[in-house]
């Protein structure tokens, strides 16, 4: 057991939120945890959950002493939070988000950072369909990649930030934010998008069929199912926020698309097996690589 940070305060205590508290609790990172909620009914949740050792609606309050902040709310949110929270920091403390993306984040984020902050931009690639306090779980970031995005900080600092995150179970990497925001907006952006799509396409079929479709859902509509009931503001915000990479992925996706529609109404076999053969070998590589 190894305290790397005395005092962490988390904002915004939902999956990501709690499965942080959870596991560095679990793992002895921390000697203390502060939770913020600014909904009381949440604040109360997390208290009854026992989530965290102090839980408050006000963010302010939250960060004084506090050696790590986590910012763990919408992209959306985050200017006006770190515009609020710093000034309130101590010299010397960290302050991280978990946004999924990261070009709009630097944009809205750095304008408040005071040179005595330590601003460590990061991204955990972790999470389910399912949100608010009660979804967290320790494990949700075991064997999964943790971004990290260096700034003008000590590099000291950063390697301290990154003992944390493998502390909790994570693999620590390094990334620039657009080359984050491109990978991501094909990983994961595009394929919510798809998900979305696919599963409003059912919602807007004529009754007897969208209840037959929800009745006899295979695996693959099931699969979309999932990753569509994930948080539709966290997610509103990330599609405005990386809008950029996400229609550079789309439009890719849409001629390849055009591409299987040709083949399809062409009966142009070979094609057909030839791209599939080759993605499933994606699939297998995910495998390989312990991210399935």
């Amino acid at each position: 057991m190894t305290i790397i940070y005395d005092k962490i305060a988390i904002i915004g205590v939902g999956l990501i939120g709690a499965s942080i508290a959870l596991a560095a609790r679990r793992a002895g990172l921390a000697a203390s945890v502060t939770g913020c909620e600014i909904d009381s009914a949440k604040a109360g949740e997390i208290e009854k959950l026992g989530l965290v050792d102090h839980v408050t609606t006000d963010a302010v309050a939250a960060v004084q002493d506090a050696d790590l902040v986590v910012m763990a709310v919408p992209v959306g949110a985050l200017g006006p939070l770190a515009a609020q929270i710093v000034p309130a920091m101590k010299p010397g403390a960290v302050l991280t988000d978990t946004g999924s993306t990261k070009r709009s984040v630097l944009r809205d984020v750095d304008p408040h950072i005071s040179g005595d902050i330590h601003w460590i931009p990061s991204h955990p690639l972790a999470g389910t369909e399912h949100s608010g306090p009660a979804a967290g779980f320790a494990e949700l970031f075991d064997g999964r990649y943790w971004l990290v995005l260096p700034r003008e900080v000590p590099e000291d600092e950063v390697v301290r930030f990154e003992s944390f995150v493998t502390g909790m179970g994570s693999v620590s990497e390094r990334m620039d934010a657009d080359y984050h925001d491109k990978v991501l907006a094909l990983t994961s952006h595009l394929p919510h998008l798809i998900a979305y799509t696919i599963v409003g396409t059912a919602v807007d079929l004529e009754s007897q069929l969208k209840n037959d479709v929800i009745r006899f859902s295979a695996s693959g509509f099931r699969d979309f199912t999932r990753i569509a009931a994930s948080d539709p503001v966290m997610w509103r915000d990330v599609f405005i926020n990386n809008d950029e990479a996400v229609l550079e992925m789309l439009q890719r996706f849409s001629e390849d698309l055009s591409y299987l529609q040709r083949a399809i109404r062409w009966g142009e076999k070979d094609k057909l097996e030839t791209l599939f053969s080759r993605t499933r070998e994606i699939r297998r590589s995910i495998i390989d690589a312990g991210q399935s």
